[in-house]
């Protein structure tokens, strides 16, 4: 008590806490220390700019990786087909997400049944159950095998939109799931194992359907394009779909990441064990110095391509505003505090991680080097400057922690890299955040 009393006079006597403590009373704590003469820097205009379609809306899901994956795809799309606004069923490969997580839990849970239940990796497993986030390989595990369709074709319905209490529904009945082959285990009825499994992916993938709705085996598209003209697609199938509109090999996309922790050596590969859909190619990482990352970035975005990344979107954001700065938001003066923490320790003491999968479209550049980056999301139009926002080059160093580009806007040495053997990291590493 004699250091809180000597806590509370120190504080009584700091004239800056009192006002602080006044404004916060009534206002948000980030309006508070909003940094006014930085307002100018965070313009939306860039050097460098893709001009993209209507931004789309993921609602109160964490599907931002299939989002920003759709994102990509629909431009290519939409250019062949002279269409002035277009958007994938997010919804579509989201059912079949859940189907392959549910399975990939399922195979693992079997391969455990013998584990203590405080191994570190099956508590991993039946905590974190099946969730809505995802990565790039995901995304093109998921079109490859499913294809894609038109939003029309398969719209978003309450719950595809709003997962919370469904996952919660999924996540119960796998965790029974698991209890029920470890018993059967015990007992040596290991031949049951997979029966049960069986009745489980009957049971979860009609409650998949009753949820996001039955997804289309094959169909018919019309559609008008920016002219006027009405145009009729005979009957499909997703696969068919797919490969009929986008050339883009996506195998030849990779994961560069920034990850400058003791453990990660640049120019290293890197797979995260279980991450992946079981069947599917792995989630696999180049590490490299965050200026060959945006070196990579800026190649691609100057020939017209958009980018996939993905980053820590907590930190320092202004949704009204639109823009990502951590120059705009002064906490240390405010509190008298030194917040600042370096992106090594951010990750090693699980401060930050890459949470969010977004398109950066544009970047501002002066002598060639980037100021801000222009990024589409997926909150919607009525976020941030249309569905659009700016991140200053000193966020992007800071949070942006991965970004896809195309092999042939890497190096020489990096290519190289690609084909060393990659060291595998466990499943609850920072790297293994999935984005949501």
């Amino acid at each position: 008590m004699e250091k809180i009393m000597q806590w509370q006079k120190a504080y009584e006597q700091n004239e800056t806490q009192k006002v602080m403590r006044h404004a916060l009373y009534y206002n948000p704590l980030e309006l508070c220390v909003s940094v006014q003469e930085n307002c100018t820097r965070n313009q939306h205009h860039f050097s460098v700019n893709i001009n993209t379609l209507k931004a789309v809306n993921q609602q109160t899901s964490g599907r931002c990786w299939i989002f920003a994956g759709c994102n990509l795809l629909r431009e290519e799309i939409a250019k062949r087909l002279n269409l002035a606004q277009f958007e994938l069923s997010e919804n579509y490969l989201a059912f079949y997400d859940k189907l392959e997580k549910i399975h990939t839990f399922c195979e693992l849970a079997i391969a455990m049944k013998d584990a203590k239940a405080d191994d570190r990796t099956f508590v991993w497993l039946v905590k974190t159950g099946i969730q809505d986030g995802g990565q790039w390989d995901m995304f093109v595990n998921l079109v490859e095998k499913y294809g894609i369709v038109p939003k029309d074709v398969m719209s978003e319905t309450y719950q595809s939109a709003n997962t919370a209490t469904m996952n919660l529904l999924i996540n119960t009945r796998l965790r029974r799931f698991a209890q029920e082959v470890r018993n059967l285990a015990l007992m040596k009825r290991e031949d049951e194992i997979y029966a049960l499994k069986e009745t489980l992916m009957q049971e979860l993938y009609s409650l998949l359907c009753t949820c996001f709705g039955i997804p289309p085996q094959r169909f018919s598209f019309a559609y008008a394009d920016r002219d006027g003209d009405v145009h009729h697609e005979q009957e499909t199938t997703p696969l068919a779909f797919y490969h009929a509109h986008i050339t883009t090999n996506l195998r030849d996309y990779v994961s560069l990441i920034h990850a400058p922790t003791k453990d990660k050596p640049f120019h290293e590969v890197f797979e995260v064990k279980y991450l992946a859909h079981a069947n599917g190619q792995p989630v696999r990482y180049l590490n490299v110095p965050i200026e060959e990352l945006k070196q990579a970035v800026i190649a691609q975005l100057k020939d017209g391509k958009l980018v996939w990344f993905g980053s820590d979107c907590n930190q320092f954001n202004d949704t009204k505003g639109g823009f990502w700065d951590d120059t705009s938001f002064d906490y240390n003066s405010a509190f008298g505090i030194n917040f600042s923490i370096d992106k090594e320790t951010a990750l090693d003491m699980r401060d930050s991680a890459m949470n969010h999968a977004m398109v950066l479209s544009g970047v501002d550049l002066l002598n060639d080097q980037p100021l801000k980056w222009k990024i589409e999301n997926s909150w919607g139009v009525d976020s941030g400057h249309n569905g659009y926002f700016t991140a200053s080059d000193s966020w992007f160093q800071r949070f942006v922690y991965q970004a896809v580009v195309h092999k042939r806007y890497l190096t020489t040495q990096q290519l190289t890299d690609l084909e060393k053997q990659p060291r595998l990291l466990e499943p609850w590493d920072p790297m293994g955040t999935l984005a949501k």
